[in-house]
């Protein structure tokens, strides 16, 4: 795969991160105003979202790394 061509992956791998994580943020923000007494499950759920996210995108970075 061309530099610029991996390049592009790399850089949508990354907005793609973002907009799940904006997402996330926007919909536990949400659900936390209906769930304030289950607030340690609602962390955990939040928690393993988010590492769910960061998996997705490392592995798609690991499929395509940076040339040096």
């Amino acid at each position: 795969m061309s530099s610029p061509a991996r390049d592009a992956v790399r850089r949508s791998v990354a907005e793609r991160l973002l907009n799940s994580l904006e997402e996330l943020v926007r919909r536990h923000r949400a659900l936390g105003l209906h769930a304030a007494e289950e607030s340690a499950l609602h962390a955990e759920l939040i928690a393993a979202e988010v590492a769910h996210e960061l998996a997705l995108a490392r592995s798609a970075l690991h499929r395509h790394p940076p040339r040096r």
